[in-house]
């Protein structure tokens, strides 16, 4: 079965790095948002905050499974299909967000607050104190926040196999469960284990080097 195991080795990839950058796109200014909105923020807004921190806490709370299965409408709106790989980014993509955007929070508010008050001192407006303090001085924690979100995304992606999202996930199912080949279902579990381990020191790899401290 090689070469169903790299067929499905390469959509899990498809899938979960699909979903890091399109959750990236949208949860860097989310988790952003909610510092400067934050009580003591740069533009302290707190009913935008408490709104997008419902938002995010509700989006987070939500089990993936039901995820994915309330959110078939809008899939198949946007890919035509509910099944295969491609569909399963939408669900990975909409459940990874809130998740990403906590991450990005807590690395932002992390700066050294004598940073941004240096460059308020200055007179350096909200955009450039957030394009040239708040994101090069945590570098490194977003980083580590896109190496977990990734990881964690791997894991969905196999609960996406569920569904027929394809990937490993689907391949562990159909073969090692319902037809029992019990080789399959650990040549899978070791293949994931093999991706995570390679991505995590990458990502730990690159936050060390971004690392000035």
């Amino acid at each position: 079965m090689t070469a169903e195991l790299i067929q499905a080795t390469l959509e899990t990839l498809q899938m979960v790095v699909a979903s890091t950058v399109l959750s990236a796109i949208v949860g860097l200014p989310v988790g952003v948002l909610l510092v400067l909105s934050a009580r003591g923020g740069l533009r302290p807004a707190p009913v935008l905050n408490r709104i997008l921190g419902l938002i995010v806490n509700l989006g987070r709370s939500l089990p993936f499974i039901i995820l994915m299965i309330a959110v078939i409408p809008f899939t198949r709106l946007l890919v035509g299909t509910t099944i295969g790989s491609a569909a399963a980014i939408v669900p990975l993509t909409i459940g990874a967000i809130p998740f990403l955007a906590r991450l990005v929070e807590s690395a932002v508010s992390d700066v050294d607050p004598g940073l941004v008050e240096a460059a308020q001192a200055m007179g350096a407006r909200t955009g450039q104190i957030v394009g040239k303090v708040l994101l090069p001085e945590s570098r490194p924690a977003l980083v580590r926040a896109l190496t977990v979100t990734f990881v964690t995304l791997i894991g969905y992606s196999a609960m996406a196999g569920a569904v027929g999202g394809g990937g490993l996930g689907d391949l562990a199912i159909r073969y090692g469960y319902q037809l029992f080949q019990t080789n399959v279902m650990v040549v899978t579990v070791v293949l994931l284990v093999v991706v995570v381990q390679v991505f995590q020191l990458l990502g730990d790899r690159i936050a060390r080097r971004l690392d000035r401290r």
